[in-house]
């Protein structure tokens, strides 16, 4: 049975609320290399999936509630973090505040349309069901690129983190063992198209704001 209208508007804000604070309380309170999840963007990218696999009901209202869902996540972190450790609340409508409500729109259509084809039958099915396993995949593929670095001493164990965040989504969301296998043959080569879009829009923000 397809949710409503308004359970959907509710979940959406209130997850988006949900979303922003328990990240910014996970970042806080956790030690690292875990706190790195809530600082991923990978756990915003699977939550939006989710809500849209739990909308079922078409590709538009999933984009829809996926994106509301990330765009109140951002005011909801930031709203966190001056509640509870004093930060200015002027960077709630900050421009880089506002940039990543645009990014939460894109990100909300992606994987909410995703979560929707995971529930569905043939290629769509496999591309939704590679989705959370390739944006896990792109991360572990960056914090690959830090293991030698001594500003990220944690790399490695990120790097571990996701890939195994990975393999249990594929094995989550998968209906059989063939379209497992299926999904994961897809996820590589979706993980290096997020990683090449992720390398230009993060030029494109850093150009916008500097």
């Amino acid at each position: 049975m397809n949710p409503g209208h308004r359970a959907v508007a509710g979940i959406s804000v209130a997850g988006g609320v949900a979303l922003g604070v328990l990240d910014f309380l996970w970042i806080k309170f956790l030690p690292y290399p875990f706190a790195e999840l809530g600082n991923s963007t990978a756990t915003w990218a699977v939550a939006a999936f989710f809500l849209g696999r739990w909308v079922r009901s078409g590709p538009p209202r999933a984009a829809l509630a996926a994106s509301v869902l990330l765009v109140v996540a951002v005011p909801s972190y930031y709203l966190a973090a001056t509640l509870v450790q004093g930060d200015d609340l002027a960077v709630l409508w900050a421009p880089s505040s506002l940039l990543w409500m645009a990014f939460g729109v894109v990100a909300g259509v992606v994987f909410g349309v995703g979560g929707t084809w995971s529930r569905r039958a043939g290629w769509r099915q496999v591309v939704g069901a590679a989705l959370p396993a390739a944006v896990f995949v792109e991360e572990a593929a960056r914090f690959a690129g830090r293991v030698n670095d001594p500003g990220y001493p944690g790399a490695g164990w990120n790097v571990a983190i996701d890939l195994a965040l990975g393999v249990l989504l594929l094995v989550l969301v998968g209906r059989s063992h063939r379209q497992r296998a299926l999904a994961a043959a897809v996820a590589l080569p979706l993980a290096g198209l997020i990683l090449v879009a992720f390398a230009v829009v993060g030029g494109s923000a850093a150009s916008a704001l500097g």
